[in-house]
C-alpha cells in the first residue's frame, strides 16, 4: 500500500510516512514484510536501556505483502514487534489473524508505529486513509469483547476489526494480549501489557480499498497450486472445520503432548471428552479455506447456554484448563472465552495459576498467603476466581499470579523454581513438549515469543527443507539439524502476511509462497531467497537479543520441569535433561553461531548481508 501510520501518543500526533522513504527497496527485498519489517525498524530505532513499558519502547504493528490478497490461502497475517514485556529482553514477536490485518491494507496502510504513552486513555480509528486518536475513558476496564462491541457502535462501521487490551493490559499484567474479531489475539511476549502501559485501549481499522498486484495471471498460477496442495498437510487437514474440539483432543493424547496439573501429568484420559458434544460452528479468518476458529455453544454441564468464540489451536485450551487440572469440556470453553475477554495469554496465566496450585499443595504457599483461599487442582470456578484477581492484582494472590511463572516462582522461593513452566520467563507454547525433543528445543533457543523452529516431530512434517516424514521424536541426536533447517522456513513463513497454518507441512509451499510475493511485488523472488530471508531474520533477532544480555545460559539452563522425566506416556524413562546443553551447542554450530557466547559469527552476518549491525556485538 506504500503507506505507514506513525502514532505519537505523548504528543498526540498522528502522521502517514511513505513506506519507501523508511524501507528502501533493497531493504523490502531483504525483509519482506510481518515480523521481518517489524523487527528491522525495532532494531534500528528502539534505543538501549529501555524497558518494555516505557514510553520510548515502541509497538510496531507490520502486514506482509500477501496480506489481504483474497486469491492467497489465508493471507490474513499481521505481526507485532516490540521489546518483549514477559522476558524484558528479547524481541517480542506476536502475529494475529481474522479481518484485523487486511482492514488494515485495505485502509490504505502496511503498517502501524506506536511510540511514547498517552496520560489518559484513548483508542486509534484507521479508515480509508485517515487516523485519529479518540479519547476512550469511557472503555477502560471493559473486557476485549465488550470494547469491541461499544468501539463499533463509536465509529459507527460494524464492519470494523478492532484489536483491544482487557483489565489484564490496562494492570499491566504478565502474559496480558491484544484480542481481535473476538477469536483471535496477538498473544505472547506481552503486547498487552506495552499497550496497556501506553494507555492505548484499542486499534479499530476498517477499509473499502484493494492491495494491488503487478502480475495476476501469475499469482493466480502459483495460487492455485498452492490451494491444491494445502490440505496435504497435516496442520491443515487436523484443524480444518474447527477440527480440535471436533477430534476431542486425540491426536495430542496419542503423542503424549496434552500438559495437564503444570505438567505432573500427561495427556489424562479424561480430557478433551465430550468437546465435540457441544454446538461447533467454524469461522473462517478472511480468504481462509481452513477455518480452524469456531464459535462453540455449550450444550450440557454448568456451563450449558454459554456461547465461547476460541481461535482454533488447542494450546488456549490446555492454558485456560487442563494445565490447572480442569479437563471438564464446557468449563474448558468458558475458560478459554474468559482468558480472551480478560485479555490474558492463556499459557502464561495458566503456568502461573498452576504454579501457584503446586506451591499450596507441597507448602510453599500457605492460607496466609492466599488470604485464606483454598488452591486445589480441577476447580474451575477456582480458576475462575484466580484469573479475574490476576487481571485486576486483586488481593496479595491476585499480584503473584500476575508475575507471570518465573518471576511468581522466585518471590515464592524454596523449590519453586524447578516447578516454573515458562521460556525465558514467558509462557511457552503451550503443549507438553517432553515427548517431542525438537519442538522444546525449537523453543529454547528462540525468543520467548511463541512458536520459533517447529523441527518435524509431530502436527505437521516440513518437506520442503528435508523433512517429508516425521522424525523419531524422543531421538535427541537428530533435533538440532531439524531445528536449524525449519527455523529459517518459520520465519519466511512469518515474513509474507499468510497464516502459518496455510505454510505448515504444505509440500511445495515455499516455491508457491516465494512465487505469490514476486507476482505481487514485481519481485523475481526463488525458494532460495525465501529462506535465506527467514535466516537473515533468525540472525537479527539474535543480535537484538544478544545486545540486550542473552547468553548461551538462557537458552540452555532452562526449567527443570521441561526437561525431567515425565511421570507416563511415550517419554517416560527418556528425559532431556542430559542432552539439553550438547544440544544447544550443535545448533549454535549448525547456524554458523559462537559456542562461548552465542552470537553470530561474523561469517555468518555477511552471508546473510547483515554486515552492518557486526559491530553491534563483535568490537
Amino acid at each position: 500500500m506504500g503507506k505507514l501510520l506513525r502514532v505519537n501518543l505523548t504528543e498526540e500526533t498522528v502522521s502517514d510516512e511513505d513506506l519507501f522513504d523508511i524501507f528502501p527497496p533493497t531493504t523490502l527485498r531483504k525483509y519482506v514484510g510481518c515480523f521481518g519489517l517489524g523487527l528491522k525498524l525495532l532494531y534500528d530505532k528502539l534505543p538501549l536501556g529501555v524497558h518494555p513499558t516505557d514510553p520510548e519502547n515502541l509497538l510496531i504493528f507490520m502486514t506482509g505483502p500477501l496480506t489481504g490478497i483474497p486469491r492467497v490461502p489465508a493471507p490474513n497475517n499481521a505481526t507485532i514487534a516490540t521489546l518483549n514485556a514477559d522476558t524484558e529482553f528479547t524481541a517480542g514477536r506476536s502475529h494475529s489473524h481474522g479481518f484485523w490485518a487486511p482492514n488494515l491494507k485495505f485502509a490504505g496502510y502496511d503498517g502501524i508505529v506506536i511510540e511514547g504513552a498517552s496520560e489518559k486513555p484513548v483508542y486509534l480509528w484507521i479508515h480509508n486513509g485517515k487516523a485519529e486518536i479518540r479519547d476512550a475513558e469511557k472503555f477502560w476496564g471493559k473486557d476485549t469483547h465488550e470494547t469491541e462491541d461499544l468501539i463499533k457502535e463509536d465509529v459507527g462501521e460494524p464492519k470494523a476489526s478492532v484489536a483491544a487490551i482487557g483489565p489484564a493490559g490496562e494492570n499491566l499484567c504478565a502474559g496480558a494480549l491484544i484480542e481481535n474479531d473476538k477469536h483471535h489475539s496477538f498473544s505472547h511476549s506481552g503486547v498487552g501489557t506495552v499497550m496497556g502501559s501506553k494507555k492505548l485501549k484499542a486499534i479499530t481499522v476498517y477499509g473499502t480499498g484493494k492491495v494491488p498486484v503487478v502480475d495476476e495471471a501469475k499469482l493466480k498460477e502459483a495460487t492455485e497450486k498452492w490451494r491444491a496442495d494445502l490440505f496435504k498437510s497435516d496442520v491443515a487437514k487436523g484443524l480444518a472445520k474447527g477440527g480440535i474440539p471436533r477430534d476431542e483432543y486425540h491426536y495430542a493424547k496419542g503423542m503424549s503432548i496434552t500438559s495437564a496439573k503444570n505438567f505432573l501429568e500427561v495427556s489424562p484420559p479424561e480430557w478433551g471428552v465430550g468437546m465435540s458434544t457441544h454446538k461447533i460452528t467454524p469461522r473462517a479468518c478472511f480468504a481462509c479455506p481452513i477455518a480452524c476458529s469456531y464459535e462453540v455453544e455449550i450444550t450440557s454441564g454448568p456451563y450449558k447456554g454459554y456461547v465461547a468464540t476460541p481461535a482454533g489451536g488447542g494450546e488456549n485450551l490446555e492454558g485456560a484448563a487442563s494445565i490447572s487440572g480442569v479437563y471438564e469440556s464446557g468449563a474448558v470453553f468458558y475458560l478459554v472465552d474468559l482468558c480472551d475477554r480478560l485479555g490474558f495469554e492463556s499459557s502464561t496465566t495458566g503456568c502461573t495459576i498452576a504454579l501457584a496450585i503446586e506451591c499450596y499443595e507441597k507448602g510453599l504457599l500457605t492460607k496466609e498467603d492466599t488470604e485464606g483461599i483454598e488452591l486445589r487442582w480441577g476447580d474451575a470456578k477456582l480458576v475462575e476466581r484466580m484469573l479475574r484477581m490476576a487481571a485486576t492484582k486483586e488481593g496479595k494472590l491476585g499480584k503473584l499470579l500476575a508475575l507471570g511463572p518465573k518471576k511468581a516462582a522466585e518471590f515464592i522461593g524454596g523449590d519453586a523454581p524447578k516447578f516454573a513452566v515458562h521460556i525465558k520467563g514467558s509462557g511457552m507454547n503451550l503443549h507438553d513438549w517432553r515427548a517431542t525433543m525438537g519442538i522444546m528445543l525449537g523453543q529454547f533457543v528462540g525468543g520467548g515469543s511463541g512458536w520459533p523452529a517447529p523441527a518435524a516431530d509431530a502436527w505437521a512434517t516440513e518437506p520442503d527443507v528435508g523433512f517429508p516424514e516425521y522424525q523419531d521424536p524422543i531421538n535427541p541426536r537428530i533435533k538440532p539439524e531439524a531445528v536449524a533447517k525449519t527455523w529459517p522456513k518459520k520465519y519466511w513463513d512469518d515474513c509474507n502476511g499468510t497464516c502459518w497454518f496455510a505454510t505448515w507441512g504444505v509440500p511445495g509451499v515455499l516455491t508457491y509462497s516465494a512465487q505469490a510475493v514476486s507476482a505481487v511485488t514485481g519481485w523475481d523472488f526463488t525458494r532460495e531467497e525465501a529462506l535465506t530471508v527467514g535466516e537473515r531474520v533468525v540472525n537479527l533477532e539474535r543480535v537484538f537479543n544478544i545486545r540486550r544480555g542473552l547468553t548461551p545460559a538462557d537458552d540452555y539452563e532452562v526449567s527443570p520441569r521441561l526437561v525431567e522425566d515425565p511421570p507416563s506416556g511415550k517419554a517416560k524413562g527418556k528425559p532431556m535433561a542430559p542432552y539439553i546443553k550438547g544440544m544447544v551447542m550443535q545448533v549454535y554450530r549448525l547456524m554458523g553461531w559462537d559456542e562461548k557466547t552465542g552470537k553470530p559469527w561474523r561469517s555468518t552476518l555477511r552471508r546473510l548481508g547483515l554486515e552492518d549491525v557486526i559491530r553491534d556485538i563483535w568490537s
